[in-house]
């Protein structure tokens, strides 16, 4: 599989870098320094799931695409959890992969170069601040890290105060409209949001629920 998506990338125009082990992609992405990240979850040495970990609390924002034979729903959140930003289940057409690297270095480059979707270098909202140059955010003045797709997600309602937003027009507007997944996967993320940015948790004064028919963000 290695070989052929050495291939399959290559033939693409890209310059890919593999890697047969955890530790070996570890110290690879941090050497080459990659545009995206595509991971086995079955890895010798150290998982996919524990590369994946270690990236996102050394603050990376690299889109890591999870490649895994388990695809029951809990296995997917597992994987966005760690901080991956899409999840493909084996087999899997190299088309379809091709698609989501192509879709995902295309945000990227978007953000890089447009510097997300409002003009204005910080946000700042009750005990809430975040930095859109630096992609980071503080909460009560202390830094708080994100993955890439839990900011993008808290970029995009920021954005967007006071407006109500369901969640298939949160999935197309932060996973792409070509997102394979279902609503479940925007609930998850805003429940990790919540734990990271709200004083309390359970009492939301941010992300707001809007009772049968998504979420809003609060100034």
């Amino acid at each position: 599989m290695r070989e052929a998506l050495r291939y399959n990338l290559a033939a693409d125009g890209y310059e890919p870098e593999v890697a047969s082990d955890g530790a070996a992609g570890l110290k690879a992405i941090r050497s080459f320094r990659p545009d995206i990240v595509i991971l086995d979850v079955m890895l010798p040495k150290i998982s996919g799931l524990e590369v994946c970990e270690a990236l996102t609390r050394s603050g990376s924002l690299l889109p890591i695409i999870m490649l895994t034979a388990m695809g029951t729903e809990e296995d997917r959140v597992i994987g966005l959890q760690a901080g991956a930003i899409d999840y493909l289940t084996k087999p899997f057409s190299i088309k379809e992969l091709m698609a989501r690297v192509a879709a995902q270095i295309r945000r990227s480059d978007l953000n890089q170069t447009a510097g997300g979707p409002v003009e204005i270098e910080q946000l700042k909202f009750q005990h809430l601040s975040i930095n859109l140059d630096s992609r980071t955010i503080s909460v009560c003045g202390e830094r708080v890290n994100l993955n890439l797709r839990e900011f993008d997600l808290l970029n995009f309602m920021a954005s967007n105060p006071g407006r109500v937003f369901t969640r298939v027009q949160l999935l197309e507007q932060v996973w792409d409209r070509g997102f394979v997944g279902n609503t479940r996967t925007v609930d998850v993320h805003v429940r990790w949001l919540r734990k990271k940015i709200e004083k309390n948790p359970a009492k939301p004064t941010i992300l707001h629920t809007v009772r049968g028919v998504g979420y809003r963000f609060n100034t």
